[in-house]
């Protein structure tokens, strides 16, 4: 049986694995194909970076959806290889990505940079149990494919809701796993 580390590092060293080789993933659904599928328009996908693209592991298109205003300060948890960052990034005043894959979070600079976004965007490496922020400091929540794989999801939902201002909201994408 495996324990809630050992699943948490094996799901970790997974998609710091796609962030080195996007195309030698096996493990997960990713790419532009997948993006298309959950609703990304192409000629959104086009005008982001190929990086970004290329490494996308979400299970739904939360930054599409989310309601987000210029005044927003927007979290993007999970953020990968930052395509739902760039795409809430050029809504919001401020958006906060975070990554538990150091490797992700450096393909996710890379396109921050190639799109211009530097100065709109800080990323932190940082569990979703244990989020480096302060108590209702944030307007929008953005997960796109956490919990499922999460073993201390219960510690992560209680974080989401401590940093969550009064009147924010929490926009989530998740697989439902019926059988292992």
């Amino acid at each position: 049986m495996t324990t809630p580390s050992e699943l948490h590092n094996m799901v970790q060293a997974a998609y710091s694995a796609i962030a080195l080789a996007p195309s030698e993933n096996r493990l997960f659904p990713c790419g532009r194909q997948l993006a298309e599928n959950l609703g990304y328009p192409a000629d959104v996908l086009d005008r982001l970076p190929f990086a970004a693209v290329e490494a996308f592991c979400g299970v739904g298109n939360v930054s599409l959806s989310a309601t987000i205003q210029p005044d927003h300060v927007v979290l993007d948890v999970g953020c990968g290889a930052g395509l739902d960052t760039i795409l809430a990034a050029g809504r919001a005043a401020k958006v906060i990505g975070i990554d538990f894959s150091l490797e992700m979070l450096q393909r996710a600079q890379l396109c921050l940079e190639e799109a211009g976004l530097l100065n709109k965007v800080v990323l932190l490496k940082a569990e979703a149990q244990n989020l480096p922020l302060l108590d209702a400091s944030i307007d929008v929540i953005l997960v796109n494919g956490l919990f499922n794989l999460n073993p201390f999801r219960e510690q992560a939902f209680r974080e989401l809701a401590r940093v969550l201002r009064p009147g924010g909201v929490l926009y989530a994408s998740e697989l439902i796993l019926k059988e292992p």
